[in-house]
């Protein structure tokens, strides 16, 4: 009997299936969304700005409607920040005037690190008052509740 290999007669294109030419997307989709939620939840925890170790203190929170407040920062070395840029002492009037313009109502938020000298804060402070800004907040952390420390 000369049968020829099995699989190979005249019939073997008729039942072939066909080749599929789309692209399946739902697990590009998934991945997405699961990116997604990651960003959702550590955006919030990313913390912008200079990193300052800031004094614990039972001040109230500042409720702020308006806009982004410009951020000065003094870290441990004495270096300034005004938001994420060093500048030295004489150069940060003239730089936050150029930044807030003719508003001198701008919230300014200055941020001290508890570490350096309190006169360093104060020279900074009185500069920025002395340009005729009249909304300048310290900032703190919350000090830990008492009530949780026992």
């Amino acid at each position: 009997m000369a049968m020829g290999a099995p699989g190979r007669g005249p019939k073997r294109g008729k039942y072939r299936r066909r080749v599929l030419a789309e692209i399946n997307v739902t697990p590009m989709v998934d991945v997405m969304l699961v990116l997604l939620v990651v960003f959702m939840v550590a955006a919030p925890m990313l913390t912008t700005g200079v990193p300052v170790d800031l004094p614990k203190t039972n001040a109230r929170a500042i409720t702020d409607n308006d806009q982004k407040p410009l951020e000065i920062s003094v870290d441990k070395a004495g270096d300034i920040y005004l938001m994420e840029t060093k500048v030295d002492q004489d150069s940060l009037i003239p730089r936050l005037t150029a930044i807030a313009g003719a508003n001198k109502e701008a919230r300014i938020y200055l941020r001290g690190d508890k570490g350096i000298d309190y006169g360093k804060v104060m020279q900074v402070l009185s500069s920025i008052t002395s340009a005729g800004f009249t909304k300048v907040s310290l900032v703190s952390t919350p000090a830990p509740d008492k009530a949780a420390r026992k």
